[in-house]
């Protein structure tokens, strides 16, 4: 992967992010966009994921993880390293660095941050989610914390783009809800 690329990433990203209407997509059927959402909300917590591109192998590949099995609103779901803000963290993009280190064991101070991507409400758990996009040629060797990571994946962005990669499935929440 060239500079070319991470300049052409960090340029389109200066210029403006889609915003949450692109999270409608993979949203929850009837979930309302996170700005409608949070004006209902009291006392949202502030978290940060980070978005991990790299060239590992010859394409391009982002990381995930899956969480451990818990009593927990997020037992066992795919997500980007990332959590709380703690309260001695200076910023966010400093929260979504510090978690990652403590999740997969990336440094803090690697990889190129190309920028920060449209925030996103989560109801079920009362967190803003602010995603920073991250770019790195090589990784170090990803540990997981065995208490918050039970499985570090990598994917091909391609992936993303092929139509019989996504679906759709119900949701049931403990309470007895289920979400389309």
């Amino acid at each position: 992967m060239s500079i070319h690329f991470i300049t052409k990433i960090s340029q389109e990203l200066e210029k403006g992010i889609p915003g949450e209407s692109s999270h409608e997509k993979m949203a929850p059927l009837n979930r309302p966009l996170s700005s409608f959402a949070l004006k209902n909300a009291s006392d949202a917590r502030e978290s940060a994921v980070a978005v991990i591109l790299h060239t590992q192998t010859p394409d391009l590949e982002c990381i995930l993880i899956q969480r451990p099995e818990y009593e927990g609103n997020h037992s066992g779901q795919i997500a980007f390293p990332g959590g709380k803000k703690e309260e001695n963290d200076p910023h966010l993009e400093y929260t979504a660095r510090r978690e990652t280190a403590e999740e997969i064991g990336i440094p803090m101070n690697n990889g190129i941050l190309l920028g920060k991507l449209t925030q996103v409400y989560i109801p079920v758990s009362n967190f803003v989610v602010h995603p920073f996009l991250y770019y790195h040629k090589n990784l170090p060797e990803l540990i997981p914390d065995e208490r918050e990571v039970a499985e570090i994946l990598s994917f091909k962005i391609y992936e993303l783009l092929d139509e019989k990669n996504s679906s759709t499935m119900n949701i049931k929440f403990q309470n007895g809800v289920v979400m389309k």
